[in-house]
């Protein structure tokens, strides 16, 4: 079993996984002001709750899109298992070529969450990751990864939405019965999450007529489970499809390190 993490900008996902199961997946704040020490409290906590002994860990391996806390993040995992864990980057084997104009500057997460797909989905496939970011990534028939796009997230624009007009309050994300709305809040959450639905489904539309067929859908990400079933399109949803690519990717340098 490893401990496999996804640093992203709002949430750090934390999941223990091998090759027969997801054993959790938990978030956390993402936290700058944090030392290696608090942030090792935390992954402690979260394997204590789930009853899983320290031992049971034999390895770990991070993507993070937050290069700052990278090295409190490796202290930490090495302050409480004594190894030091992976970093998803530049030089490690994916068994995906990355058909970008700069290879490098592709989030680690959108490389994660495509080698994953791959495993599990005929190409081409649509990987949608919602996040504090939207990201849309798309790999083609033959399994390269060739671009995508980056939106504002649906908490970003609900927050923007709020913020910054006078009258608008500050709502949950509770499933709206219409999309035409009756009072304020109603307005807002329809507005929010169909909005986004509909984005979604018009940007799989332009995509798949630019790959010139119909492409396999897969989400990920603590919001998509409240979108995916307003959109049109099928669209698989897994929460722990970034956590499956990171031990895909641990596996395959683990044999070639």
């Amino acid at each position: 079993m490893i401990l496999a993490i996804d640093m992203g900008n709002t949430n750090i996902v934390i999941g223990a996984i091998d090759h027969k199961k997801t054993y959790f997946v938990e978030r956390v704040t993402t936290n700058h002001g944090k030392t290696d020490l608090e942030y090792a409290v935390n992954i402690k906590s979260v394997l204590d709750i789930h009853g899983i002994p320290l031992s049971q860990i034999t390895g770990g391996i991070i993507s993070s899109v937050v290069p700052p806390l990278n090295m409190t993040l490796k202290s930490a995992i090495k302050k409480i298992f004594g190894f030091e864990p992976m970093l998803v980057g530049s030089g490690m084997k994916t068994g995906i070529n990355i058909l970008m104009d700069n290879p490098k500057t592709v989030g680690a997460d959108m490389i994660v969450d495509a080698v994953a797909a791959i495993k599990d989905y005929p190409c081409p496939i649509i990987v949608i990751d919602m996040g504090t970011a939207t990201t849309m990534s798309v790999v083609d028939s033959s399994g390269n990864y060739i671009g995508g796009v980056i939106l504002p997230g649906l908490k970003v624009s609900l927050d923007s939405l709020s913020s910054k007009t006078a009258q608008l309050p500050y709502i949950s994300l509770d499933m709206p019965g219409s999309v035409i709305g009756k009072n304020t809040i109603d307005c807002m959450r329809s507005g929010i999450m169909y909005g986004n639905a509909a984005m979604i489904d018009g940007i799989i539309d332009r995509m798949e007529a630019e790959l010139g067929m119909k492409a396999s859908v897969v989400a990920t990400g603590g919001l998509a489970r409240f979108i995916t079933p307003l959109c049109r399109h099928h669209i698989s949803y897994e929460d722990d499809l970034l956590l499956k690519g990171l031990l895909i990717l641990y596996d395959k340098n683990c044999r070639t390190a």
